[in-house]
């Protein structure tokens, strides 16, 4: 079965709101404070075409937040279901979670707006995905077993504040690090190489420059 092809009208509108929903989360990851107009302004689309798919900020923050626990669930499921060795299910969902960089919205927006009924509902399966994933690793005698669910939660957290230079290099950092997390969650110990270079000087001081 095909899917039929949408109207241009109709693809103009997904198109608009891709751009808005990605406008957005830089907005808001940067600024939660920000006013709705520095979105359309971002995204290029006009403040009416805007709150025609979004009426307040509060919503738009709520679709960005329900995006996320979708994405993290999804994540979850997928490395539940395609991974065989215990490790490496527990080390896709670290990576996965970091990839999708859902813990930015979580820094950021946390207590700024009020969670919907689905929202809730989601965050409850996102959870029970992450207590199951961290249990099946603990049982299966691979990741250390005074290490919480909750402290899984900080670390990517920690992960998601590093940010330097562009999106290419901060994901090559947020990998080396999460590779040094991995080697001190894992038993036994272990000492694998560490993905990418490692920070400059250069690159810790550019970010003082005006």
């Amino acid at each position: 079965m095909t899917t039929a092809p949408m109207s241009g009208r109709k693809a103009q509108a997904a198109r608009n709101d891709e751009l808005i929903l990605q406008a957005a989360r830089e907005i808001f990851t940067a600024d939660p404070g920000a006013p709705i107009a520095a979105v359309a302004d971002r995204a290029g689309v006009g403040i009416s075409a805007l709150y025609r798919r979004y009426p307040s900020k509060e919503a738009l923050l709520q679709k960005l937040c329900g995006d996320g626990l979708k994405l993290y669930i999804e994540v979850c499921e997928r490395v539940m279901r395609e991974s065989r060795d215990p490790w490496e299910e527990f080390a896709g969902y670290m990576r996965g979670i970091v990839d999708a960089d859902t813990n930015s919205l979580t820094i950021k927006l946390a207590g700024t707006f009020q969670p919907t009924e689905e929202l809730f509902r989601d965050a409850v399966r996102a959870s029970e995905l992450a207590i199951e994933v961290h249990r099946r690793a603990v049982e299966a005698g691979v990741l250390r077993p005074d290490v919480t669910t909750a402290d899984i939660a900080l670390l990517f957290e920690q992960l998601a504040s590093v940010r330097l230079g562009g999106q290419e290099r901060t994901s090559q950092l947020r990998h080396r690090f999460l590779a040094l997390a991995l080697d001190a969650l894992r038993l036994p110990p272990a000492h694998r190489p560490l993905p990418g270079p490692a920070p400059e000087d250069v690159e810790l001081s550019s970010r003082w420059n005006p």
